[in-house]
């Protein structure tokens, strides 16, 4: 017996979905999904049931994008609570310590200049890290503390927004795997008095933000006016910031049969130029479209054009 197909429409394209608190990241896709009857969806970039905000959504085509949107900077305003450790780093948890002491605004902010850069920070015993193929989130349910290696991440902005005896609120711009709940607890027990996330959200992914997300009540809302193409954005949408080069529909054919396509001649050479890019030294991945549509995604080497992932549109 043959495979069954999955059920759905060929749906492609991005949503910016408005995470609401309390949903895994997983069931705020399937109902998405549920909503646009797409055959096939990801999320770029995981967020935590308690946590809101952007949850960049890939249906069908746009899936081959997800690594570039994945890999982007991030931005977070979230609020620390001082005074006591969790065994989550957030308000979920339980209380594993507790002190009476309190930082003051200038504690803190000297503080805080340690977490700005390259740091090297451990993910919360509940994350989604694999030990030895499980995930670490599912050991500490069972009460198995593991030992969880620390990683290197990058902080590029961390400002502090209010401030107040028993709390903070910041604004964080990372690079990606950067746990906001270790930020929050390392900052704690720097100071002395241990702290713990009661409020999360994600406000950027790259070129994704608030001003493009919306919610999942609202997503059904236009759903009944509005066709499918007039919600999504484009499958290219998280690819603005790399180079864009155009080929014609005779070289677009090639490289999607899986053939490299060199650019030597003075026309090539200057839609290379056109795209950004040096003919001599070149060594980039881009987006190459026809007048038309996106083509694929491709590697270009000096003149050499290689296709990496197909888009079929």
């Amino acid at each position: 017996m043959g495979r069954s197909r999955k059920k759905g429409n060929p749906v492609n394209g991005w949503l910016v979905l408005d995470k609401p608190e309390g949903i895994t990241s997983t069931q705020a896709l399937s109902k998405a999904r549920y909503l646009l009857n797409a055959k096939k969806a990801g999320h770029a970039g995981t967020l935590d049931p308690s946590a809101t905000g952007i949850l960049p959504l890939a249906f069908g085509e746009g899936t081959k994008t997800i690594p570039y949107c994945q890999d982007a900077e991030k931005t977070y305003q979230f609020t620390v609570k001082w005074g006591s450790a969790t065994n989550t780093d957030d308000a979920e948890g339980e209380i594993i310590q507790a002190s009476e002491k309190r930082p003051t605004k200038d504690e803190l902010l000297k503080v805080m200049q340690r977490y700005v850069g390259q740091i090297e920070q451990v993910p919360p015993q509940f994350s989604a890290i694999k030990i030895d193929g499980q995930r670490a989130y599912a050991l500490a349910r069972k009460g198995e503390e593991v030992e969880i290696s620390a990683r290197s991440v990058i902080v590029y902005e961390l400002n502090l927004l209010s401030f107040s005896e028993d709390q903070a609120m910041f604004e964080c711009q990372c690079s990606k795997g950067t746990y906001i709940r270790s930020l929050a607890r390392d900052m704690g027990e720097d100071l002395g008095c241990f702290g713990h996330i009661i409020q999360l959200r994600r406000t950027a992914v790259g070129l994704f933000d608030e001003k493009s997300a919306i919610s999942l009540d609202k997503l059904e809302q236009m759903l009944e006016t509005a066709p499918i193409e007039d919600v999504l954005l484009p499958v290219e949408a998280p690819l603005d910031d790399i180079p864009a080069l155009v080929l014609t529909d005779s070289e677009a054919a090639r490289l999607k049969n899986g053939q490299s396509v060199a650019l030597f001649s003075k026309d090539g050479q200057n839609r290379l130029q056109c795209a950004g890019l040096d003919p001599k030294t070149a060594d980039n991945t881009v987006l190459v479209r026809t007048v038309r549509k996106p083509v694929a995604l491709a590697h270009v080497k000096g003149v050499e054009v290689s296709p990496v992932r197909i888009l079929n549109l």
